[in-house]
């Protein structure tokens, strides 16, 4: 048993269980030649803590990996339905090909901290497998809630704004939309990294935290941003209700994702 006192209390990890390298031959770096040579792994120092570490942060790093592709692959696949659905509904684009691009961007900004985010305890005790099916169910049942939220944004412009031709305030649609849409994808990125209610039970890294609250305020900022805001093609300034809306989808949106995150539990017994 390897039980070093400066981990954590959750991290002990037996040389016998069938989670750790069963098969895998390891050696000191001053060894006989024969067990240097037979051996998978050569300890520079004799402390096997070094391997306590090593498994903790493969385990850290496994989960941390399928965070980020969760998060893709379910924001790609609501984006696609929210595209279609606007394809079909609108007569106009609702997001130019520039703003679909400068969102990813900074979408993706906000994912490069998640290598450091910090993982939930109960992820580490055992070592986790690779499984294709499901990431594609976590794909088919939380991809769809976004689109879910570009429609009622859709419906807001569309009747509020009365904005239901190419002649219309098409301009407003599309930043209100962009706007919308990167805020939600950034505010998913806490709901996805832990099957627990975030900042109440688990709290995301201060890079991560700090990253996706300036995406967030730089998505704000963009439509008034001088020059910036003439080459995207942004409108400005918006109008107030547009900010009350965004708060309210921002709510329900959070609390939607916890809602499904707990479903989807319930029925796969499982999050990573």
């Amino acid at each position: 048993m390897i039980d070093n006192p400066n981990f954590p209390h959750y991290i002990k990890i037996s040389l016998s269980s069938k989670y750790f390298w069963s098969r895998a031959g390891i050696s000191v770096d001053n060894g006989v030649d024969i067990c240097r040579e037979s051996a998978d792994v050569i300890l520079l120092a004799k402390d096997l803590n070094v391997v306590a570490d090593g498994v903790v942060i493969g385990r850290k790093t496994y989960v941390n990996t399928i965070k980020y592709i969760a998060m893709a692959v379910s924001s790609n696949f609501g984006n696609v339905f929210s595209v279609l659905f606007a394809s079909m509904w609108l007569p106009y684009e609702p997001m130019k090909s520039i703003h679909l691009l400068t969102q990813n961007l900074l979408y993706d900004f906000s994912q490069i901290a998640i290598p450091w985010d910090s993982v939930d305890e109960e992820l580490l005790l055992v070592s986790h497998k690779w499984k294709t099916k499901s990431i594609i169910w976590f794909m088919v049942f939380m991809g769809p809630w976004s689109t879910v939220f570009d429609l009622a944004t859709f419906a807001f412009m569309y009747f509020y704004y009365d904005i239901k031709d190419k002649k219309d305030n098409v301009k407003l649609f599309q930043t209100t939309w962009f706007t919308v849409g990167l805020l939600t994808q950034t505010l998913i990125v806490h709901m996805i990294r832990t099957a627990k209610i975030p900042l109440f039970q688990s709290r995301a890294s201060w890079v991560l935290t700090t990253l996706t609250i300036f995406v967030m305020l730089v998505g704000l900022a963009l439509p008034y941003v001088p020059y910036i805001n003439d080459k995207l093609d942004f409108y400005e300034p918006l109008p107030e209700e547009v900010y009350i809306f965004l708060g309210c989808v921002l709510l329900a949106y959070s609390f939607a994702a916890n809602i499904a995150k707990y479903v989807y539990i319930k029925i796969f017994h499982e999050w990573f």
